[in-house]
């Protein structure tokens, strides 16, 4: 894990030149990169390669994956009954109450590089990364190198470019994407328009399919890269992302699924749930992550979540006051079984410095809004550390697979009692490593019965990891339903399933980018 996060150093300050976004096309910054001396050698290469797993690490000032308010994972399921709070960015998700003013949310997409958000290098935006990515892939290809070489890191680069454009397709609808014929000739004003929705899934899947193909089996591949088991959940979630368009997606995530349970992939869910999210339960040694950001309290990727969701007056298990920015709700902390271990670190009360026990009950206290989502163990290195944690990001797991086939069984055109069944004893898989005791498939016989189930295992299973479950709920239209049941939030109408692009795309899209509907007036 060290080895990597050295080598990622590296490659983020020999690859550091930035491209502005594919909206605004500035001249690549070529002071220090030049084309005439890079990429000449294989490690030239590597270096421009690590450079694109940057905007996907968990960093406060740049990281899609960052554990804190500006990272995917806290936007998304605080749109949700997972995350709540009384201010800033998690009560505004929360209530929906966003357009395309709101910078907390439009900011994933594009943001101005002298924007005064509160950061002291504020980013410029991850679309833009995806034309980085792009400018990558074009310089492999002019390189020397191989051909063996040349589609080793290719796949990398499209693996990186394919999350970032699923992530960003997930949250806004489809994107304005550069070729590059245009990133080449940055001085020429060309306005884009956003692709189409076809265009956007083909764009997304072209990259999938080719990292599918030529990444490494998990158990050839270093610990935080990407591999071939990745590309493949990741086009998971893309075919369940548009299954609202075309059921037959069902029968692409079943065929995958089936795949990715194979022994060459060598993945295997762990016996114990909230093990997995402590200190040494992470690594190569547990079979069930398919990716984690190797994270270190002496960076450059950061898990800060402790500090995120602690109160101000926290004081057990070794570990002190955070800056409570955030809560769970009891609406999601009620849906557990009593049993389930899945809520070990879903904290229903604590000790306060004073020595008061507080819980939900406590007048006026912390808990009032819902329980601490504390989701990692406890780390009392963390205070020591700047409030940063030695436990690795979580971004996806084995068990996904199991859920995502259960779902696409029972939803694929022609699902017959035996795939109802099948379905089942996955969802039971899943349940029984919670401790919690087997469903019955006659109690679940049709589709909404089930998958009214499948969006609690699916909430329980993978709250504070990626943020996907926002996606869950939109995809069998629950989302509007929920905010209103768990918020009463007057804000939550449909065009809320997507977020609103910023005010300058449009503007400077001069005409060509269409803003997201319900936002526009």
């Amino acid at each position: 894990m060290k080895q990597y996060i050295s080598t990622f150093l590296i490659a983020v300050t020999v690859a550091g030149a930035s491209l502005n976004s594919c909206v605004e096309l500035n001249p690549v910054d070529y002071s220090e990169v030049t084309p005439s001396n890079f990429p000449k050698t294989e490690e030239d290469l590597r270096a421009l390669v690590l450079s694109c797993y940057n905007p996907l690490r968990g960093n406060w000032s740049n990281g899609i994956h960052s554990t804190s308010e500006r990272g995917v994972m806290f936007i998304n399921d605080a749109t949700t009954e997972i995350l709540t709070g009384t201010w800033g960015e998690a009560q505004i998700c929360s209530e929906l109450n966003f357009f395309p003013e709101t910078q907390e949310v439009t900011r994933f997409y594009y943001i101005k590089e002298d924007s005064e958000d509160g950061a002291s290098n504020s980013p410029d935006g991850f679309a833009n990364k995806i034309s980085r990515c792009t400018i990558v892939l074009d310089q492999i290809g002019k390189s020397a190198l191989s051909d063996e070489l040349k589609k080793r890191y290719e796949a990398e680069v499209r693996c990186a470019r394919a999350m970032l454009s699923y992530i960003l397709y997930d949250m806004y609808g489809p994107l304005v994407v550069a070729p590059i014929d245009v990133l080449l000739n940055p001085l020429v004003e060309k306005p884009l328009p956003r692709l189409s929705r076809q265009e956007m899934v083909k764009f997304i899947e072209d990259d999938l399919l080719f990292a599918a193909e030529q990444l490494p089996f998990p158990n050839a591949t270093e610990y935080g890269k990407f591999s071939k088991g990745l590309a493949k959940m990741l086009l998971i979630r893309l075919y369940l992302h548009e299954t609202v368009i075309d059921k037959n997606y069902y029968k692409k995530v079943e065929t995958l699924a089936r795949e990715l349970m194979q022994p060459d992939y060598g993945y295997k869910l762990a016996s114990d749930y909230p093990s997995m999210f402590e200190l040494g339960g992470q690594g190569s040694a547990n079979k069930e992550l398919i990716w984690a950001i190797p994270s270190s309290s002496s960076g450059p990727n950061e898990n800060q979540w402790h500090m995120m969701v602690l109160p101000t007056d926290f004081k057990q298990n070794g570990m002190d006051a955070g800056w409570g920015t955030c809560t769970s709700t009891w609406w999601f902390y009620d849906t557990f079984e009593k049993e389930d271990t899945r809520k070990t670190y879903l904290l229903d009360h604590y000790t306060s410095s004073s020595g008061a026990l507080i819980d939900r009950n406590t007048d006026a206290s912390f808990l009032a809004t819902g329980p601490i989502a504390l989701k990692y163990g406890y780390d009392t290195g963390v205070l020591g550390a700047g409030g940063l944690s030695d436990i690795d990001i979580i971004i996806y797991r084995y068990a996904d697979v199991y859920l995502s086939l259960a779902e696409a069984l029972v939803m694929k055109p022609g699902a017959t009692t035996n795939d109802y069944e099948e379905a089942m004893g996955y969802v039971n898989t899943i349940r029984n490593r919670a401790k919690l005791s087997s469903l019955k498939t006659t109690d679940y016989n049709t589709q909404e019965k089930f998958i009214r189930q499948l969006l609690t295992e699916r909430s329980h299973e993978f709250w504070c990891e990626n943020g996907q479950y926002r996606a869950d709920l939109i995809r069998h239209n629950k989302f509007i339903q929920h905010a209103v049941q768990v918020t009463q939030t007057p804000y939550a109408t449909p065009n809320k399933e997507l977020y609103p692009l910023p005010l300058t795309v449009i503007t400077d899209g001069k005409g060509f980018v269409k803003q997201n509907p319900g936002y526009d007036k």
